[in-house]
């Protein structure tokens, strides 16, 4: 997994973070969906990643 792979996942997370927060405040379930699954998707490319990185060794 190359750094800009890494970074955009990391990235992909905290956008979700940020929406889900803003979704919360804003009373806005879809916003707050949206934003709870581009975390979501975020964490599982990093994990895959990561475990794509253990078995390489």
């Amino acid at each position: 997994m190359s750094t800009g792979q890494t970074f955009r996942n990391k990235a992909q997370g905290l956008k979700g973070r940020i929406t889900e927060r803003i979704g919360r405040a804003a009373r806005n379930r879809r916003l707050q969906r949206e934003g709870r699954t581009d975390r979501n998707s975020g964490h599982l490319k990093q994990s895959g990643g990561k475990i794509k990185k253990a078995f390489r060794r």
